[in-house]
């Protein structure tokens, strides 16, 4: 493909980006009939992890990855010039970013308290990991958001997409009922391309530890006995009382991945997901095709974005990003490096 034709097939899905945003009723509704079906030039989602130790085939931990230029064509979602009956635009498996970012520190993490699915905010700490988490990101294209139900998850999407230079505005879909789609209804055009659509599902959610939720580890203990907290913690298939195992939160996490947010990756759009340990570390285990053991191993640390490519079927994880003014962060593809110079011609 020549540069030029190359440009305009980019242009061209940007517009389908932009117009996809919302709706005439703004519902999330939308969201989840607008998927188009594509041919995958791949089969599989082949990605190495890091090991803590050379002979620990079970200790996996995500960690900073720094990788190199490589010639791709990521989405534009910057331009805006209209073709949005481009049948080959659809049919090409575009590449796009996916951002999985846990919240940061919540009022009951402070206190070490099991928290699960009851609904806690912040702290003071989270509000600042969420802020520089969207200082990681801050070139990073975005164009849709999807978080659990629970204020931790929102907050942290909201305040680190405050920090982002496109300067996008995220509004939450509401689709509740009909009153709420027409009260939320936006009416002009030009405001609905400079917003991102805000998606919450409780499929997203932590796991729902059941009778430990607002007990600290020491009640815990004292209550059921350290051995048995232990394999309620790390086990994958064993579920507290009247809680969730993880391999039952990844059953819903996953599910809503797989119908939800991979058909917008397919069609090219940018995609940022804020949620929470456990319902990433079984998304991840779907993207990195981990195995049971290796995914109760593995460790995500609040407030830092981890980013991966999705290209021609593939997720390719390129690790956290260290700083918006490293230029390694850039260089995980040319496309990338070529939206921040974008935002650079328009903001400065």
């Amino acid at each position: 493909m020549g540069m030029a034709a190359a440009a305009a097939f980019h242009q061209a899905i940007g517009t389908i980006q932009i117009y996809g945003c919302c709706n005439e009723s703004g519902s999330q509704k939308a969201f989840e009939n607008s998927s188009v079906k594509l041919v995958s030039n791949g089969h599989g989602f082949n990605i190495g992890l890091l090991r803590r130790g050379s002979s620990n085939t079970h200790g996996w931990k995500l960690g900073v990855i720094h990788a190199t230029t490589s010639h791709t064509s990521m989405v534009n979602p910057v331009s805006s010039p209209t073709n949005r009956n481009s049948k080959d635009s659809r049919k090409k498996s575009n590449e796009a970013a996916l951002i999985l970012i846990r919240h940061g520190e919540s009022l009951w993490n402070e206190k070490n308290l099991f928290t699960g699915c009851v609904d806690v905010p912040l702290t003071k700490k989270g509000v600042e990991e969420a802020l520089e988490a969207g200082k990681r990101i801050s070139n990073i294209p975005v164009d849709m958001i999807y978080t659990s139900s629970l204020i931790r998850a929102q907050m942290t999407a909201m305040l680190a997409m405050t920090q982002h230079r496109r300067k996008k505005v995220p509004i939450v879909i509401h689709n509740e009922s009909e009153q709420a789609k027409a009260w939320s209804h936006i009416f002009s055009d030009e405001t609905k391309k400079q917003s991102i659509p805000v998606i919450a599902s409780w499929r997203l959610n932590e796991r729902m530890y059941g009778e430990l939720q607002g007990l600290n580890k020491q009640e815990t203990a004292d209550r059921y006995g350290k051995e048995k907290v232990h394999e309620w913690r790390r086990s994958y298939d064993i579920p507290p009382p009247s809680g969730e195992s993880l391999e039952m939160c990844a059953q819903r996490a996953v599910a809503y991945f797989k119908e939800q947010i991979e058909p917008q990756l397919l069609t090219g759009k940018n995609v940022m997901i804020a949620a929470h340990g456990n319902s990433l570390r079984s998304i991840i285990m779907y993207l990195d095709k981990l195995t049971s053991q290796e995914v109760i191993s593995l460790e995500l640390s609040t407030g830092i974005p981890l980013l991966y490519i999705f290209k021609e079927g593939k997720f390719m994880r390129r690790g956290s990003p260290v700083g918006p003014t490293e230029a390694g962060v850039y260089a995980y593809t040319t496309n990338l490096a070529l939206y921040r110079q974008k935002l650079d011609e328009m903001f400065h």
